[in-house]
């Protein structure tokens, strides 16, 4: 379990720097325009960032869960601000992402608030995921 704990930890943490990452250079080499305000390279990063949070929302309820209510009270903070995080990441996340591929019939929201979303949901992420991931890194080497 230990190493898997390790690799896990891993992909969190190179996940959420490809996301970082991305989120800052893209402005430096895409041209937005109206019908392709994002780069292509989103549709691969947004697969990566789907596993990243099903990964996170299980190894955070596992941490949430054995901290329980006899944990450390930062212990505890830090365990349901993780989980909760995730789970609020993963709300933002998917309704954007289904959205992107049903444009025609779900209108309930507008480009610009899609837009807000990803830049919340690129800017939360990352460090959601870096921090379950070090802290991944730093129990299997512990135990």
């Amino acid at each position: 379990m230990e190493a898997l704990k390790r690799v896990i930890g891993v992909v969190l943490i190179l996940i959420a720097a490809i996301v970082a990452i991305h989120t800052v250079i893209e402005p430096l080499y895409h041209t937005s325009s109206d019908a392709q305000p994002y780069s292509s390279a989103w549709n691969w990063i947004n697969w990566l960032s789907a596993i990243s949070i099903i990964l996170g929302l299980i190894f955070s309820y596992i941490r949430m869960s054995r901290a329980g209510e006899n944990a450390s009270g930062p212990e505890f903070i830090a365990a349901n601000t993780l989980f909760y995080g995730f789970l609020f990441t993963a709300i933002l996340f998917f309704w954007n992402w289904f959205g992107l591929h049903n444009t025609e019939t779900f209108t309930a929201a507008s480009a610009d608030v899609r837009s807000l979303v990803w830049i919340l949901f690129d800017a939360l992420h990352p460090l959601l995921s870096g921090a379950l991931g070090a802290h991944l890194l730093r129990s299997s080497a512990s135990e």
